[in-house]
């Protein structure tokens, strides 16, 4: 397959101009605006990306909006068909994907596969469409009268895509919109955007129609465009909550379907009872992979009672065990921050903790990295409550924090009481408890010794309270409802001899 995407032997480089992806090609921005792509292990620029002005959004909109009635037209057969072919290609070049993932986003290689592995689970899903868009049929519903459901895509929808999963969060929203009739704009992050090409040319290799799927680069311009542009029919959003708050609102004000996924600042509750090894692994893994900048990252740990002391001790002694480096280094487990300025917030979390009244455990900013690079190493904060800027905000990088509290009780009142609800999780040994808990818990997404609870493909992503604006969550059966909308038929094929003027209401009995 001849790629617009540059690849090396060991790295993906992004290509020096960044295009959008129009009619089945790159097509380079026009507008004079641009921004820098860098490469996070080592600080360099690795790319300039072309930003559209108003009259490239304008093309995306008139591209996807000509291409919906054939696309729309497709047999449902045929849309699984290519869905399943992309699947296999997606297959077949996981490897390039993953570097072209960590070239720009610099998570190492095995948690960029680990992303492509779960956006995978949503294709699939994707591809049992004829099975998805099933109705409903009534006979008889009165003398001679059939009724039966169906639902129809949309049209234009746009997907507004975070950068810390560049191939995964777009898959949970492209390949249900697409199976379902839809044409797609994707508008990924700024900072990683190549991904998103190299999936455009499978999408195409695969048998998708030109203009099914488009990408457009841009900003805050291309998203407010999207937004309040009256051919684009709805929006879906992952982000922080403050940006997910002005998409709803703005989409919604605008008339359109918005689903906004927000922040989270998730919590998992550990018991007495719990293994604490067990516990442990799950602490580190949950709290440092893909350094913390993920939406199901778990930030504090709330340990109950005497279990507080040997698992803090627990968790500390994993911490050196992790290695962090660069993609390219094979042993590395853990990779940099996507920005210099990402890195600098979050360590600005670690340095004024002490003085909100944590104790700094692990200082993460003590690290022997080297200076190129966006590299912070990990931090572990005991004490941590409410009225802490480093328990109150979402952090989005490699900090946990352990909050202690004396009983399940004020543990679970803590997680209630916190302005998100996006995952948590619990670990003990108690069936009973366990289940008390996810009836009791205010958030979406629950754990039971899991600690990142996200769900399967054939279940739906997603929060509660400020984690969430809009009724739908995202991908699963609930991605199939939000892409589409239900239409009911009601039909008679009377005797013509039978027919007669009726002003009343019909009849069903």
């Amino acid at each position: 397959m001849t790629s617009t995407i540059q690849k090396g032997t060991t790295d993906t480089a992004a290509p020096s101009s960044i295009g959008h992806w129009f009619s089945g090609k790159v097509v380079h921005s026009q507008s004079g605006r641009t921004s820098p792509v860098y490469n996070p292990a080592t600080g360099q620029v690795s790319g300039t990306l072309g930003l559209a002005d108003e009259a490239e959004l304008n093309e995306a909109v008139r591209i996807a909006s000509e291409a919906f009635p054939a696309w729309r037209a497709t047999p449902l057969g045929r849309r699984a068909e290519i869905l399943f072919k992309f699947r296999a290609l997606i297959d077949e070049h996981r490897d390039t994907i993953a570097s072209i993932i960590s070239a720009e986003h610099g998570k190492v290689h095995s948690d960029a596969l680990g992303e492509l592995a779960r956006g995978l689970e949503n294709v699939e899903f994707a591809c049992g469409i004829p099975q998805l868009l099933k109705g409903g049929f009534s006979e008889q519903a009165a003398r001679g009268v059939d009724v039966y459901s169906i639902r129809q895509p949309l049209g234009v929808v746009a997907g507004i895509t975070p950068f810390n999963f560049p191939a995964m969060v777009p898959m949970w929203m492209f390949a249900n919109a697409i199976a379902c009739g839809n044409t797609f704009i994707l508008k990924p992050s700024e900072r990683d955007p190549s991904v998103s090409l190299f999936l455009a040319e499978l999408l195409q290799r695969a048998g998708l129609p030109d203009g099914v799927f488009t990408v457009l680069h841009g900003d805050k311009l291309a998203v407010d465009g999207l937004l309040t542009h009256p051919d684009v029919k709805a929006v879906s959003f992952v982000g922080s909550t403050p940006i997910a708050k002005y998409v709803y609102e703005t989409g919604t004000r605008a008339g359109k379907r918005v689903q906004a996924l927000g922040g989270a600042k998730n919590h998992m509750l550990v018991l007495p009872d719990a293994d604490l090894d067990m516990a442990a692994d799950a602490a580190v893994s949950a709290a440092f992979g893909s350094a913390g900048e993920r939406c199901m990252a778990i930030s504090v740990v709330v340990a109950v009672g005497n279990v507080a002391d040997p698992l803090l001790s627990a968790i500390q002694k994993r911490m050196p065990n992790i290695k962090v480096g660069p993609a390219t280094d094979d042993k590395a487990e853990m990779g940099p921050l996507i920005t210099r300025e990402a890195r600098d917030r979050v360590q600005g979390y670690v340095a004024n903790a002490a003085a909100e009244g944590a104790t700094v455990v692990v200082d993460g900013r003590n690290h022997d990295l080297g200076e190129q690079g966006f590299f912070t190493g990990m931090s572990l904060l005991d004490g941590v409550k409410p009225g802490m800027k480093c328990y109150d905000d979402e952090i989005f990088g490699p900090v946990l924090g352990v909050a202690r509290v004396e009983t399940y009780e004020e543990g679970l009142k803590l997680i209630n009481d916190n302005l998100y609800g996006n995952g948590t999780a619990i670990f003990t040994r108690d069936g009973g408890v366990a289940r008390q808990f996810q009836f009791d818990v205010e958030v979406g997404m629950v754990g039971v010794n899991v600690p990142i609870p996200v769900p399967v493909s054939y279940y739906s992503f997603g929060g509660w309270k400020a984690s969430l604006f809009g009724d739908t969550h995202m991908y699963g059966p609930e991605g199939v409802q939000f892409y589409t909308r239900g239409k009911v038929v009601t039909s008679r094929w009377p005797d013509p001899s039978t027919s007669r003027i009726d002003l009343g209401f019909p009849q069903n009995r």
